[in-house]
């Protein structure tokens, strides 16, 4: 049974890792249709060459005009109108559903019906056999005499018949497709999840740790001495800091008004701290442009404490610019700040950029652009992000 339980769950990560939109190219794609109607068309050649005892001439242009007409519907079926089916309802599939087989076996006949006009006009026909004649028969049928009801509720069967293992197929190869999706999907939720307790575990570490809480107490003890009017501001800020690190910042998505008002008392405890002498300029969107918007949480929090740990420390030219835009559901963050020269670029990323780059590829895949930069003492992060 452990070996059992154990091949399973290899051969579903062997599915989970194979990437069908990256491994199944167009040319792999013509290459696999291409040896699949060439088959078809095999089977077909030598069921009339053998079966019927026809000519190898009359048996290829039997095979040609089957052929092409069971390419038609099979292509116009997954190609046009299956990928329609999956949106709607089951209700409203099973209608469009019973529209177009009717519709798609009258096609198949009239296919046939101007093979068959062809090949009369061409001077073709089958001389003897079961299907003597069976040409000009064809030809001679009208346009509408073709797609009588009887005629479409026979041919329906034998298309059906004719195709069902090509559908076998091609709905197997859809389903092992999704099959391998879910798996991915189910694959990175857990890879997602873990990630969310490291980066948890992180964060509380780094925000929480004695040097941030002493600093911070320090400034409330000096405003306390002053008697400065700020100290009600500092501990509502502090205390609406921890407790959205605490509280709040533990769902997959939160509501960005939240995460926007969290940064905005970050950065104001911060400048607290750091005095009026370091220019840090800060500019957010209004409660309406987020309103009813979520986001993943703290995804900037640790380029923001980088930014003010790091940076801030160029004497003559200190400085430290965030702007956060929302517009038309796309989240634009640009922080800015300056940084010593001789400080070492590892100091702004290292575990919480990588942490980031993961979040974002798992919870925004093709959906986030995240641009780091480096001038001569200069550092700037643009992430941009689709909500």
């Amino acid at each position: 049974m452990e070996n059992s339980s154990f091949l399973s769950s290899k051969l579903s990560e062997k599915i989970a890792d194979f990437d069908f939109e990256k491994e199944i190219t167009w040319k792999t794609r013509i290459l696999l249709h291409t040896t699949m109607w060439l088959s078809f068309a095999i089977l077909l050649f030598l069921s009339y060459r053998l079966a019927y005892d026809l000519t190898t001439f009359n048996s290829v242009i039997l095979t040609i005009r089957m052929a092409v007409s069971n390419m038609t519907i099979f292509y116009l079926f997954f190609y046009v109108i299956a990928p329609k089916l999956f949106n709607q309802k089951l209700g409203i599939a099973m209608i469009i559903l019973s529209v177009t087989l009717p519709l798609l076996t009258a096609i198949w006949l009239w296919i046939t019906l101007g093979f068959s006009v062809l090949y009369h006009y061409l001077g073709y026909e089958i001389g003897f056999g079961e299907l003597k004649g069976a040409i000009t028969a064809s030809a001679q049928q009208t346009f509408w005499g073709a797609v009588s009801v009887s005629r479409i509720i026979s041919q329906t069967i034998i298309i059906i018949s004719l195709l069902s293992p090509f559908f076998f197929v091609k709905i197997l190869f859809e389903i092992s497709k999704l099959y391998s999706k879910s798996l991915k999907m189910a694959k990175q939720n857990s890879q997602l999840q873990i990630q969310n307790i490291n980066i948890e575990k992180d964060f509380l570490k780094s925000q929480l740790n004695p040097h941030f809480l002493f600093n911070t107490l320090n400034n409330l003890y000096s405003l306390s001495l002053k008697k400065d009017d700020k100290m009600s501001d500092m501990i509502l800020n502090l205390s609406d800091t921890m407790s959205y690190t605490l509280y709040e910042s533990n769902a997959e998505r939160v509501p960005l008004t939240k995460e926007i008002e969290f940064i905005k008392n970050y950065v104001e405890l911060e400048k607290m701290r750091h005095g009026e002498e370091k220019s840090i300029s800060i500019i957010l969107p209004n409660e309406n442009e987020t309103k009813g918007k979520t986001i993943a949480p703290l995804l900037t929090f640790s380029l923001i404490e980088n930014a003010f740990k790091y940076g801030l420390k160029n004497k003559e030219n200190a400085f430290l610019n965030l702007k956060i835009e929302v517009k038309d559901h796309q989240f634009s963050f640009n922080l800015e700040n300056d940084f010593l020269p001789k400080t070492e670029l590892k100091n702004f990323g290292g575990i919480g950029l990588e942490n980031l780059k993961k979040r974002l590829q798992l919870i925004y895949p093709e959906e986030h652009t995240l641009l780091v930069t480096k001038n001569k003492n200069t550092f700037n992060v643009q992430l941009d992000i689709k909500l």
